[in-house]
């Protein structure tokens, strides 16, 4: 007798939720829309990594089990960086496709056109550091390779940092669930898995601690 799977929207939030009922190729995809679709800003990134590294072998054995965890840990980890640097890209050329329409159209109550000179100044100063950085902001990652188009950002300088930014967060997320995961069940017996809702919990507030302080503080 099968067990019905009873979907809730708050599921939607649950990284493990993709990786169980999704697997591999619904993981990538996710990793895509974050950054590629203007709609995926909702969508888990740091939290779906980090657990995506405690289930790296259960991932990788959709393509082909290498029976090395090293192996099958850095394998699923280059398709992640795959999808996350294509997401970027696509996210770029939907800003840069929609650019000429902004800038030249009319102010109105909820659009301002100083605030994309402000943002063009800003990503023609520190555009490298914030599209490597924004890949650890939470809803930011979404919207900084759009703008980066928008403004038209040169295009080897926005390659080069998406790339750069990609390998950093995939690497540092997926690997810190990995170790982590068998550092606590090896020396405390500690199961990471039976407390991943405390663990998901942490890492927003983490890395959205950053972009509230900021809103608070009006910078």
């Amino acid at each position: 007798m099968m067990l019905e799977v009873v979907f809730q929207w708050s599921d939607l939030l649950n990284p493990e939720f993709y990786i169980q009922h999704g697997g591999l190729w619904l993981f990538l995809f996710i990793v895509f829309a974050e950054t590629g679709l203007f709609a995926g800003f909702f969508l888990p990134g740091d939290s779906l990594l980090f657990v995506a590294g405690i289930y790296s072998n259960e991932l990788a054995s959709e393509l082909i089990n290498l029976n090395n965890d090293v192996l099958n840990l850095l394998m699923v980890c280059l398709f992640v960086i795959g999808a996350g640097i294509l997401g970027n890209t696509v996210g770029y050329w939907f800003g840069a496709a929609s650019g000429p329409y902004l800038f030249n159209r009319p102010d109105t109550f909820f659009f301002k056109k100083k605030h994309l000179f402000t943002a063009r100044d800003f990503y023609e100063k520190h555009g490298g550091g914030a599209i490597v950085f924004a890949r650890f902001l939470p809803i930011i990652r979404t919207f900084a390779p759009i703008i980066a188009g928008i403004v038209r950002m040169e295009k080897s300088k926005f390659g080069l940092y998406n790339i750069i930014g990609c390998i950093a967060w995939v690497l540092s997320m997926m690997f810190a669930g990995h170790y982590l995961y068998k550092f606590f069940l090896s020396q405390y017996g500690f199961d990471l898995k039976e407390r991943l809702e405390y663990i998901v919990l942490g890492i927003v507030l983490v890395t959205t601690a950053p972009v509230l302080i900021r809103i608070v503080r009006k910078k």
